[in-house]
């Protein structure tokens, strides 16, 4: 009864377009890991206590980078001499009952028990999201621009909850870039960004035949589809006909989307409805093979991790800036996300010689595979968490 009752509350705030999920019993958890050698002093971190709880012999999930995120970064201090007390980010009721030197949260609830900690603590908050003021208003902005093109209304949003973890933290890590950062800014509060790592490994695209993966495109998200800027590509694509477009995603959860693109997605050519697809699984890199990009024209994020796997399979990224991820020289980076642009960007992508499409593939994954990897990811970890350290004074 119990686990019904958390599912049908999950549901229901799905549907509202809510990120917050129902926490479940086992979230109430603490899981303490000790260092190798003498303790040095106490940590809380408040993020994803789901890999902890797994035996010694299971595999880390990789449905979301957040498990493994979570794992690399009670491992950064237990390395530096830390015992580490992990408890879920969703968990309102812990009540420490030690003094922490260091507290590392998500924005939810950060506030509420950083009231509870001893006042020399270094408090800092860890962002996957750009801010919640930015983000919200965003989203309601692609929801008022569909109600004008279409005449629908949708939910296929992603809302953040009101947080003021930004105000209350001693400094802030920011999964993302400079425009993800840019969203924390008004707090000058120092920040470090940090980029999301993916644990899955793929091929080089070097032997991929670009001649022919050149004009098929792929659009990999999760819930929020319109947040996540499915309804311009598809809105684009019907335009392109000598374009195909391959879209992976939760289409049968978010039923109102598909109904509202029921054309587009069932009855339109070149558009092919795939579904949920596991990025670690064959079919995924079977669709990778046949594209040549991905197209990801979202409004909000911390840093996208769709377009992080993306890269890393050697998909070259067409993203919008405010996807929180740097194309450099091996991508395209949107600025403009309208659906006219999305066709002379496509078309123009389209032209390219096959040569310097193979060439950005190939630049794509590299750049992914040295800076978006679980190692990499805790060398920067690392790397911040001294530099905090040493100004803090708790070395």
């Amino acid at each position: 009864m119990i686990a019904s009752f958390l599912k049908n509350q999950k549901n229901r705030l799905r549907r509202l377009g809510l990120e917050v999920s129902v926490i479940d019993p086992k979230h109430r958890q603490v899981v303490s890991r000790p260092p190798a050698g003498a303790v040095k002093g106490n940590v809380l971190l408040a993020y994803v206590i789901d890999p902890f709880l797994l035996d010694e012999s299971a595999k880390v999930s990789s449905a979301h980078t957040h498990h493994i995120e979570s794992l690399q970064m009670a491992q950064v201090f237990l390395d530096r001499g830390y015992a580490v007390d992990v408890i879920h980010y969703l968990n309102d009721t812990f009540t420490p009952r030690k003094r922490y030197d260091f507290f590392v949260s998500a924005r939810i609830n950060f506030s509420q028990i950083a009231r509870r900690l001893n006042a020399d603590c270094v408090k800092i908050a860890h962002f996957d999201t750009s801010h919640y003021v930015f983000n919200n208003a965003v989203a309601f902005k692609r929801v008022l621009d569909l109600q004008q093109r279409r005449g629908v209304n949708s939910n296929s949003i992603r809302i953040i909850e009101k947080s003021a973890a930004v105000e209350n933290a001693d400094h802030a890590v920011v999964l993302g870039n400079d425009f993800t950062m840019g969203t924390y800014a008004y707090a000058k509060k120092p920040m470090y960004a940090l980029n999301v790592p993916t644990p899955n490994v793929y091929p080089s695209p070097q032997s991929k035949d670009f001649a022919a993966a050149r004009t098929r495109f792929l659009w990999l998200g999760s819930t929020g589809l319109v947040h996540k800027g499915l309804d311009l590509v598809l809105e684009a694509f019907a335009q392109t006909p000598e374009l195909e477009l391959y879209v992976c995603g939760p289409l049968q959860q978010e039923k109102e989307f598909s109904q509202q693109y029921h054309k587009e997605l069932h009855q339109t050519p070149n558009i092919y409805a795939i579904g949920w697809t596991d990025v670690g699984s064959t079919r995924f890199q079977e669709l990778v093979n046949q594209c040549s990009a991905l197209i990801y024209p979202s409004c909000a994020e911390g840093q996208a991790g769709a377009v992080v796997t993306c890269t890393q399979a050697g998909l070259i990224p067409i993203a919008s800036y405010e996807s929180g991820m740097d194309t450099r020289d091996f991508g395209i980076t949107l600025t403009d996300c309208s659906v006219g642009n999305l066709v002379q960007t496509l078309r123009t992508f389209a032209d390219r010689p096959a040569d310097e499409l193979q060439g950005m593939a190939v630049r794509a994954w590299e750049y992914a595979r040295s800076h978006h990897t679980p190692d990499g990811y805790k060398r920067r970890y690392g790397d911040i968490i001294d530099t905090i350290r040493q100004t803090s004074g708790n070395i």
